[in-house]
């Protein structure tokens, strides 16, 4: 099954992610936002959603240009 998602944009939504997973606790930590239960899950998720949607844009890039290089 492949993809519609280039890599790239993949890498992108990735990196956004992960962006907001370290920037929920930072806000968090110095007290401008409440932490709550759903907070800390969603800052969870986005984290660990940025880290496999990352390893996965990385493996179709690799595998995009293995093929165009033979």
């Amino acid at each position: 099954m492949r993809s519609e998602i280039p890599p790239g944009r993949l890498f992108i939504i990735a990196f956004v992610l992960l962006v907001l997973g370290w920037i929920f606790p930072f806000l968090m930590m110095i007290r401008l936002i409440e932490s709550t239960f759903w907070l800390n899950f969603l800052s969870f998720g986005a984290q660990v959603a940025g880290i496999f949607l990352g390893f996965i844009a990385t493996t179709m890039y690799i595998r995009m240009n293995r093929r165009q290089d033979h």
